[in-house]
């Protein structure tokens, strides 16, 4: 139907009036609604290696069960309800927790990709539904300091078992040392040893970077095995298989099943490489104060009591750690009497095997 003459000329002048043009108003018209799935490939391309990799498996649950809907019409509710689904859902492991961890991590994902959008604009800030939901409460961990006995039998049996008993006693080694992370040690290239100092350059989980002490031993070991496995270029792997290819974290996983078939203690306790950085950092701690073992454990973060800021330890005194703990020199460790108060005869207890 056509429309009336006059009174589109009543509402010209009262837009006049007002000050809006017709252009105006087909501006403010409202914009086809991006929907999840339009958003959350932008979502993936902004997130770090380490963020798609925790979240990347609850960013596809999300599109599978809001893909087609707005991103500004996901309420809470939903976030909560996709919480307890995927929770409900977890895989069941030896060492689960009722699904705690699925649920904590969905959470966490939603808040990344609502937190995302918000600085996107696409919806007001406070109004993440996600950041509505609480996290589940997380529980201590089981994890605790293996005995000097568990730590023999664990090195026996890496050594006495398996198509790679070499790989697997210095991968043990590397981390009762370092007290590294498996990302860590990963990490690690050829431009990342220095024998001559005993170190390795460790880049771990945060994008911290840090140079850690080890023993002239296994740092002589370490470019023994580089160099047998094809490392050249300095930005090879230095922990390889035997066939050549830098190593991965599948050997890990092999390593500790095999270790868990044959000591049924480690698959009961679900003991794990992190175990070996439990013990590590405990014996410094327990020997050389917490300073020490902060530093030990490459610790940057600025929480916790404002202390923190003024025991900050050096390397010196993490290597000297170190030579107490193996009880082999170290070129840049000094004497336990440096460490003053700190300094204790260490060299009893635990030590790596």
């Amino acid at each position: 139907m056509a429309a009336d003459p006059g009174l589109v000329a009543v509402a010209r002048g009262l837009l006049a009036q007002l000050g809006v043009s017709v252009a105006d108003l087909q501006l403010a018209q409202p914009q086809t609604a991006v929907t999840v799935n339009d958003y959350l490939p932008r979502v993936r391309a902004a997130a770090s290696t380490s963020s798609n990799r925790t979240y990347g498996s609850y960013w596809n649950r999300m599109s599978a069960a809001w893909g087609e809907r707005p991103v500004a019409s996901i309420a809470a509710t939903d976030v909560e309800a996709f919480q307890r689904r995927c929770a409900r859902t977890s895989r069941q492991r030896r060492n689960g927790r009722g699904g705690r961890q699925a649920g904590e991590n969905a959470v966490a994902a939603a808040r990344a990709f609502f937190s995302r959008a918000i600085a996107d604009g696409l919806i007001a800030t406070g109004a993440s539904p996600a950041h509505q939901v609480a996290k589940p409460r997380r529980l201590p961990s089981p994890r605790r300091a293996l005995t000097p006995d568990e730590i023999t039998e664990i090195n026996q049996v890496a050594r006495s078992s398996g198509n790679d008993a070499v790989l697997d006693a210095l991968l043990l080694r590397l981390h009762t040392e370092t007290a590294c992370r498996r990302g860590g040690a990963l990490a690690l290239r050829l431009m990342d040893l220095d024998t001559a100092r005993g170190l390795v350059r460790l880049r771990e989980k945060g994008e911290t970077l840090r140079w850690q002490p080890v023993t002239l031993a296994l740092a002589e070991r370490l470019a023994d095995h580089a160099a047998s496995r094809g490392a050249v270029a300095p930005a090879d792997g230095l922990l390889r298989y035997r066939d050549g290819r830098a190593l991965t974290s599948r050997r890990y996983d092999h390593l500790w099943k095999r270790l868990g078939d044959r000591l049924p203690w480690v698959a009961a306790q679900s003991i794990s490489t992190h175990w070996l950085r439990h013990t590590t950092l405990t014996w410094v701690e327990r020997n050389f104060g917490y300073g020490i073992a902060r530093a030990y454990a490459g610790h940057t973060d600025n929480t916790g009591p404002a202390t923190t800021t003024y025991i900050k330890a050096d390397l010196q005194a993490v290597a000297t750690a170190l030579a107490a703990l193996t009880g082999q020199p170290h070129p840049l460790a000094g004497s336990l009497d440096d460490l003053g108060m700190w300094g204790t005869p260490a060299a009893r207890g635990f030590k790596p095997t």
